[in-house]
């Protein structure tokens, strides 16, 4: 049946209405695939060229051409348009090639941006490719889900993403969310029964097909298999994905800001540039010369540029973040990062390796030592000589109870799963044949509400035997019952002290805790209702901190970042980790928080530092707490159940190897590498970000300011305006351009994780801030309109106006320096690191020689050469914004060492 032709396999039978109406053996024979082999390589690659991508239809791709041409769509760009014409039709035929020729300019830079931060974009959706686990060719392996094709046989877990259409095989307690396709609220129960129509009711619709799992619904619990019977646009997804499909990203706080003040700047210009239109026609200038003007220095004001280079700035900013681990899926989250005040972080696999060893086994009274490391089998139970029955009775549970396999290069499943496997091993049992000996007959599935897992295996005298492993403390609950050294006994108040005792001993030690039991049963049981079990064995289980996790917290305490650790283990297990970890703070358990009130634990939530024994619903009551406190929380998780908790923080952060679909999907910010370290380089990154924002804002205002005074203050003052409209628009173009970008992509400072993080209803441009654009602004035009001035006595005025326009070209180089340091040395060790701005500088101060001494461009521009001591009077006078800045930041530190 496997080595039917991919040809026999055509899409109408596969993705038709009747599926669900089928048995599992009908569908596996339709498909040609043996559900407990799986396809075979050539079958797939048969299929995926008749069926193709496992993936829905993108919309068409707008043309290039179109982007480019979109970059005319804009009023200030209509307006230069008019001018252009108006310049023309008087025959100023020099202002009309200019103008069109920035234009163009222009243009490409907006394009050139757009497309790269489409790019960037484009790069990171590849990154977070969705994967699904499949059986093929008799092994379980991870693929990449665009890669399914039908007849694959998918195996899914509670938190995992159906990854396409499909027909059930193995159902045990599983529930799906299915709302995103049918509207049904709650988790819907699946079953393998087929589905009939009735005559009644005619057609089952969707919601009712229990026997089915659609692409891109979430398995909420259970464990699944089911053979792929549509992909791509022939799933139910794919027959609306029109309606599915959402529209742009919605604008974050941060691009509000900046466009509101992209707007009162813009109202700001319009009242200056008709005071300078008013100014000049006073003084007699032509009205031609005055239009033309007063549009170029209203294009060279208004900061159109902020709303593209923001884009790029955090779309690089994301890409850079992405290629360090921490995948952002929403722009808008880059703000929240750089300031946060609370990391609420998992333990296992984040702030520790989750390379899970047994250390240690209590077995019959009695506890042994395990040793080898990881995953290798090598290794042995030291002190079991002479008691072999007795540690294969105390295996045998977490040998059964288990989902993961051991391969060649690892393993396939949960790394717990995987260290009880080893540690059969290591006992003489080989788990896979054990599991092929004594089949599963039912299964409870492991629930982080219940914290155990039970399965169940037929005798052969007709009974039941069900294993069980889960936390220690539940497990007691349901233990009647304990195999001690003589055999089993009652579990009385000794026995259960004992095991108390050594849970805690060990869980002090740093390991985890896991037991395990057993119970024999007459007939077939409810899953749901477990009978009186057996404890028989206590698994201690190592997973060491994370090497960099140490240096990573010290880094957030510098940085002001108060972390807490989260976990379900024990008190005394978490409390040994916290103390590696230098977490400092209260333990608290899940029980003491179901008997909190809220406003208790919002008081008092400063003061914990680990949270232990704690379900995935007591994270909601965390990240409330810490918001009713003002802190802004980042809330890892990994689980289904975790989904609510990483929505309500203010950054969700899923992990991207040990994480479930679901959770991915709830969260903000995926970790590809599961480790703490890369959440605090991604607040590292995030107020990186911030910081480049606001160079570059405070570098294009500044120079907006600095124009409209200069041909302010050169109209009252009585002089020739120092910048005719082609020169204005070509300072548009470098304070756009180049060094604007290269502002953008600017390395973090040396001290960014130095300093606690900001407000987030801080405004971006504060008054300090504004204060030194204004600062900054004042000395470019009084440095342009003096030296034009002083100037105008010594050398002809042509000259003259051309010293003035270099040097205000100049001011932008020296000013790009003060842009990048909002407080601190301008001239330190940081200044020098990114070479993007000092080659951008270099290329402006090149152009500007350009545009001064050759022949055609001094035709374009209105210019006349320099010499060298006209150049470096030039450079001096654009110096003195760098020079005024230092002074003022030397007289703040001594204010503040006075002070001290």
């Amino acid at each position: 049946m496997g080595e039917r032709l991919a040809a026999e396999v055509t899409p109408e039978p596969v993705a038709g209405a009747d599926v669900h109406r089928l048995a599992p053996e009908q569908v596996a024979d339709r498909l040609g695939v043996e559900p407990s082999t799986g396809l075979s390589k050539r079958e797939t690659d048969e299929r995926a060229t008749v069926f193709g991508p496992n993936r829905l239809a993108e919309p068409a791709r707008r043309p290039e051409w179109l982007k480019f041409l979109d970059q005319f769509r804009n009023w200030l760009i209509g307006i230069l348009l008019i001018a252009a014409v108006v310049a023309g039709a008087i025959g100023d035929i020099k202002d009309a090639v200019v103008i069109t020729v920035v234009l163009q300019i222009n243009a490409v830079l907006g394009y050139l941006q757009e497309r790269r931060a489409e790019r960037s974009l484009e790069a990171l959706r590849r990154m977070l490719v969705p994967t699904a686990r499949v059986r093929r060719d008799g092994a379980e392996r991870v693929i990449e889900a665009h890669t399914l094709v039908p007849g694959d046989v998918v195996l899914l877990e509670a938190g995992d993403r159906v990854p396409a259409d499909g027909r059930l095989t193995v159902a045990e307690s599983v529930e799906v969310a299915e709302a995103a396709l049918t509207g049904e609220s709650q988790p819907v129960a699946k079953s393998t029964t087929a589905v009939e129509a009735t005559a009644t009711t005619g057609p089952v619709p969707l919601a009712e097909r229990s026997s089915m799992l659609f692409m891109n619904t979430a398995v909420t619990r259970g464990r699944a298999e089911m053979i792929v019977t549509a992909t791509g646009m022939r799933t139910e997804l794919g027959a609306i994905a029109e309606a599915l499909r959402t529209g742009s990203e919605p604008a974050s706080p941060l691009q509000i800001q900046l466009d509101s003040l992209g707007r009162r700047l813009a109202l700001l210009s319009g009242v200056a540039v008709v005071a300078y239109a008013l100014v000049a026609l006073i003084r007699g200038e032509g009205l031609a010369d005055i239009a033309l003007r007063a549009v170029a220095l209203a294009v060279a004001a208004i900061p159109e540029g902020l709303p593209a280079v923001l884009a790029l700035t955090l779309a690089l900013g994301v890409y850079r973040m992405a290629r360090r681990g921490a995948i952002v899926k929403r722009l808008a989250s880059v703000e929240s990062l750089g300031s946060a005040t609370v990391v609420c972080s998992d333990k296992t696999g984040t702030l520790t390796l989750n390379e899970m060893t047994v250390r240690a086994l209590w077995a019959a009274g009695r506890l042994y030592e395990v040793t080898g490391e990881g995953y290798n089998t090598q290794g042995a139970v030291r002190g079991g000589e002479g008691r072999t029955d007795q540690l294969l009775s105390a295996v045998l549970p977490f040998a059964l109870c288990n989902d993961a396999h051991l391969t060649d290069d690892g393993f396939v499943g949960d790394p717990t799963e995987a260290a009880l496997v080893v540690l059969a091993a290591k006992t003489g049992v080989d788990a896979d044949g054990l599991r092929a000996e004594l089949p599963r007959t039912g299964e409870l599935p492991f629930d982080a509400a219940t914290k155990y897992m039970a399965t169940f295996h037929a005798e052969p005298d007709g009974r039941t035997r069900v294993h069980v492993k889960g936390a220690v403390d539940v497990l007691l609950g349901l233990c009647t019952d304990v195999r001690a050294d003589d055999g089993v006994c009652p579990l009385d108040d000794g026995h259960r002290g004992e095991i108390e005792a050594v849970t805690a001993r060990l869980g002090g030690s740093g390991l985890r805790v896991l037991g395990a039991a057993t119970a024999l049963v007459d007939g077939t049981p409810d899953p749901h209702m477990l009978p009186g079990l057996t404890l028989v064995s206590i698994a201690g289980i190592a997973d060491p901190p994370r090497p960099q996790a140490r240096d990573a917290m010290a880094l957030c305490r510098s940085a002001g970042v108060h972390v807490k650790m989260i976990t379900g283990d024990h008190a005394d297990t978490a409390t040994a980790i916290a103390r590696e970890l230098d977490i400092d703070g209260q333990v608290v358990t899940g029980a003491e928080l179901d008997r909190m009130p809220e406003d208790e634990l919002a008081a008092r939530i400063d003061d914990i530092g680990v949270f232990a024994r704690v379900a995935p619903e007591h994270k909601v009551l965390i990240v409330r707490a810490l918001t009713a406190r003002g802190h802004i929380v980042a809330m890892t998780g990994d689980g289904v159940n975790d989904a609510a908790a990483l929505r309500t923080a203010h950054i969700g952060v899923a992990m991207g190897r040990t994480g479930t679909d679901v959770a991915k999907e709830a969260a903000d910010v995926v970790l590809t590498d599961d480790d703490f370290s890369t959440i605090v380089r991604a607040v590292r990154e995030g107020r990186a970000i911030y910081d480049n924002i606001v160079k570059f804002v405070r570098f294009q205002l500044a120079t907006n300011v600095g124009a409209i005074l200069t041909l302010l203050g050169a109209s009252l003052a009585g002089l020739p305006a120092p910048l005719t409209a082609a020169q204005l628009l070509w300072v548009n173009i470098i304070m756009d351009g180049p060094p604007a970008m290269a502002l953008a992509v600017d390395p973090a400072r040396d001290d960014v994780m130095r300093h606690p993080p900001r407000d987030p209803a801080e405004r971006i441009l504060d008054a300090r801030r504004l204060l030194a654009i204004t600062r900054a602004g004042t000395v470019m035009a009084l440095g342009t309109v003096v030296l034009l001035a002083v100037a105008r006595e010594q050398v002809d005025t042509d000259t003259a106006l051309t010293m003035a326009f270099t040097t205000f070209v100049l001011f932008q180089l020296f000013n790009a320096l003060n842009a990048r340091a909002d407080d601190g040395p301008l001239l330190g060790r940081h200044q020098l690191r990114n070479r993007t701005l000092w080659l951008c500088l270099a290329g402006v101060l090149a152009v500007q020689v350009v545009a001064v001494h050759l022949p055609w461009a001094r035709t374009v521009f209105g210019t006349v050469p320099l010499d060298a001591e006209e150049w470096a009077v030039c450079l001096g006078t654009a110096s003195t914004v760098l020079l005024v800045e230092l002074g003022v930041r030397g007289v703040r530190r001594l204010a503040r060492s006075g002070e001290r």
